[in-house]
């Protein structure tokens, strides 16, 4: 290298070393408050599960039953840690991207204070008997403004950084596109949603349709083009290379935002609404699969053209993995969403669960762990104490994703067509109960990873992780790469087609 241009490196990772330390307390705030809301989550779909196959347990205590403890798992997996896991990534990755420090930290330090009050007080609301029992929207009606204020603090900050990049960098990358996509859809579907069900309520059967609308738009218009954002991000900042194509990130981001809004309202197939609504849900939901396997093709092409950098890089194995479990979601919203063929099994059945965890964690979740483990040590300046604790998650987390899933869909079906024999005694619940069991211990694996995860991660934030300059990989006889293309790497993402800077 010239003077100049070794001049102009150190003065762009002196930026960048800068940005991070403006963000370590947000993004661990978020990170680490998450990740203990997921623990709980996670005891807390232990415990529902069990109750699956055994309904006598803990009945004595009126506050843990399966109605409130199910919804409790569900809430506090997709508020308390999905939505904080995304604004860490969103506020990290808008700051690195407009090369601007955090100015607002305590402004969103205190914001997400009030979020998680928020989830605290809706969780008790709901374990104690006033949920309103409406899937994904189960805290009490004082929750919903005070969550909406507090993402809207949040946020507002990420457009307003993302707003004031230098004026020479037009071009926003795919990365972005997802990201802004995202925290422009959350408002609109969450405000609407509650609008139409807590402040002008209709009949109940139109009721049960938004909020069928409300629960796919969330896993298609926020939770997949964050994960899709945080996995193309990573596939070119950790490999160092382009995205693999251009055009087919394009087809997947537009065929996303116009196929996502339209899909849900298949749940209400057999309801007294206009027959072809189930159908336009249902045709959605299936051509749901183009984005899903497009963005995550390219991405998995992107990763797999440097396997040597692959093996070792816990960032990488955890995207691929969640890359992996979005393939899957688009074969399985196709296949268990079709009226008059296979949604009558699924339409009441665990399938509907299993399809959940599928997307929140066999996808997101973990597409977000790889995400963690590529920022934290970045906005802490540390690196993480322990390669086994990190495989130890990664073996838990995705085996026990895979299970918990896979045994919900398929036992689902089971139980669907056990609801739907008439000539015989209504045996759906016999049917799903040894599945429950499988789940069960499923769940016990993840939460046993995930309590360690939380440890580790709190270790981080209290700046106790390893000294070194070389990073934290799986693979302990893999040599460290001398290049900037490393897991260590910190070279900006390429847009698609564009190479990175050296």
């Amino acid at each position: 290298m010239s003077p100049v241009t070794h001049s102009a490196t150190d003065s762009d990772v002196l930026q960048r070393s800068e940005i991070d330390r403006s963000l370590r307390h947000p993004v661990m705030f978020f990170l680490t408050s998450g990740a203990a809301w997921l623990a709980v989550s996670i005891l807390l779909g232990v415990i529902s599960t069990a109750k699956m196959s055994s309904p006598g347990l803990l009945s004595d205590c009126s506050w843990l039953s399966y109605g409130r403890v199910q919804a409790a798992h569900i809430n506090t997996l997709v508020y308390g840690w999905g939505m904080q896991a995304a604004f860490a990534v969103i506020i990290w990755l808008m700051a690195r991207l407009s090369k601007k420090q955090c100015s607002s930290a305590g402004i969103i330090l205190t914001a997400g204070h009030v979020w998680n009050a928020g989830i605290t007080l809706g969780v008790l609301g709901i374990l104690s008997g006033n949920g309103t029992g409406m899937p994904w929207m189960e805290f009490p009606v004082f929750a919903w403004p005070v969550l909406l204020i507090s993402y809207f603090v949040i946020l507002i900050w990420s457009f307003v950084q993302f707003s004031m990049r230098p004026k020479g960098e037009g071009e926003t990358f795919i990365s972005a596109w997802y990201l802004l996509a995202a925290m422009i859809w959350f408002p609109w579907v969450y405000l609407t949603a509650n609008i139409l069900l807590h402040c002008v309520p209709g009949h109940p059967v139109m009721a049960a349709g938004v909020n069928a609308w409300f629960r796919s738009a969330m896993i298609f218009l926020f939770f997949v083009p964050v994960g899709l954002g945080a996995a193309y991000f990573l596939a070119g900042k950790v490999t160092g290379k382009a995205i693999d194509s251009a055009q087919l990130a394009k087809i997947g981001f537009w065929s996303l935002a116009l196929i996502g809004p339209w899909a849900g309202l298949q749940k209400l197939a057999g309801a007294p609404v206009p027959y072809f609504l189930p159908y336009v849900g249902a045709t959605a939901t299936a051509l749901l699969f183009i984005p899903c396997v497009a963005g995550a093709l390219n991405c998995l092409r992107t990763i797999l053209t440097d396997k040597e950098t692959f093996s070792p890089s816990p960032t990488l194995q955890f995207t691929t993995a969640g890359l992996v479990g979005l393939v899957v979601l688009g074969i399985t919203g196709a296949v268990t969403n079709l009226p008059g063929s296979s949604l009558q099994f699924t339409q009441f059945s665990l399938s509907g669960y299993g399809f959940d965890i599928l997307a929140v964690y066999g996808f997101f979740t973990l597409v977000m762990f790889g995400a963690t483990y590529f920022i934290v040590p970045r906005v802490t300046r540390r690196e993480w104490l322990s390669r086994r604790l990190i495989r130890t998650h990664f073996i838990f987390s995705v085996y026990g994703t895979i299970f918990v899933a896979i045994v919900a869909l398929f036992g689902g079906m089971l139980q669907g067509r056990g609801q739907e024999d008439w000539n015989s005694t209504w045996a759906g619940g016999q049917f799903a109960a040894p599945y429950a069991v499988t789940m069960t211990f499923s769940w016990a694996l993840i939460l046993f990873s995930n309590v360690f995860f939380f440890i580790h991660l709190t270790l981080m934030w209290l700046r106790l992780g390893r000294r070194g300059t070389q990073p934290t990989l799986l693979n302990t006889t893999h040599e460290e790469p001398a290049s900037p293309h490393g897991e260590d790497g910190d070279i900006d993402n390429a847009g698609p087609g564009h190479a990175p800077a050296h």
